[in-house]
């Protein structure tokens, strides 16, 4: 039996890295699979993923700055599982560049993804889940929401306003037993840091106290937890995965 038996999850950019990582996590916990990510064929090997750990999966192509197609997709997933209990939004871009470079373009694009994305897939399945009276909401920020970065204005924008929308929808949901946490992640495995060179990936490292830098499995752990039992009295909270880089 997993701690999630019975439950559905519904994950936006589910097709690679840190949310690939949350589908499989959360299937490996019993959990069938609602998956969404800018086209659908790119979550072909995730959902292949959570069907070898034996739980059901369905994609969706979704833009999640379209309000009318995310509304869409979260009725199609009721309709198709006949609930969501758990919202992962992790779907997130960068559009790095110094602050008086930085165009409108570039600035709108990466809010419109962040932030935006995330208002509307969790004001989407509020409703259902207010009707059931459940449900769980994780938000994948970042660290970056919380430190700042150089070169990085719009992304630090975007996961601090995810960070302010947690607290503030956390408050106005928890009455109907629906809760809402984020995740802020600091640096983790992937072909991005791959491609870093030496010197700057010991730069980074010599930042982080456990000298290594995170998966996207410890990612997903963190979201297990704040969608299972044993974080059935937290709400509103912002859980750093950093080695330690936050505290």
């Amino acid at each position: 039996m997993g701690m999630l038996d019975g439950k559905v999850a519904l994950v936006t950019g589910a097709a690679r890295g840190i949310g690939r990582a949350i589908a499989e996590e959360l299937a490996r916990a019993g959990a069938d699979l609602a998956l969404c990510d800018l086209q659908v064929e790119w979550l072909a090997d995730t959902a292949k993923a959570v069907e070898s750990l034996g739980r059901k999966a369905q994609c969706w192509a979704v833009n999640v700055s379209d309000s009318a197609a995310v509304n869409q997709v979260v009725g199609d997933v009721v309709k198709l599982c006949g609930k969501i209990d758990v919202l992962v939004n992790n779907a997130g871009i960068t559009k790095d560049g110094l602050l008086i470079r930085m165009s409108d373009q570039d600035w709108d694009d990466v809010l419109n993804v962040n932030l935006r994305g995330s208002f509307l897939f969790t004001r989407a399945v509020a409703r259902p889940m207010m009707k059931q009276r459940s449900g769980c909401i994780v938000n994948i920020a970042s660290i970056i929401g919380l430190i700042g970065n150089a070169g990085q204005c719009n992304y630090a924008a975007s996961k601090a306003g995810l960070i302010a929308l947690t607290k503030s929808s956390a408050k106005e949901l928890a009455a109907r037993n629906i809760r809402v946490n984020a995740v802020a992640p600091g640096f983790i495995e992937s072909k991005m840091t791959e491609a870093l060179g030496e010197e700057i990936r010991k730069k980074m490292l010599d930042a982080i106290p456990m000298g290594r830098f995170g998966q996207p499995a410890d990612v997903a752990g963190a979201v297990l937890f704040l969608v299972g039992d044993a974080s059935s009295y937290v709400t509103g909270q912002v859980l750093t995965v950093s080695g330690g880089m936050v505290m």
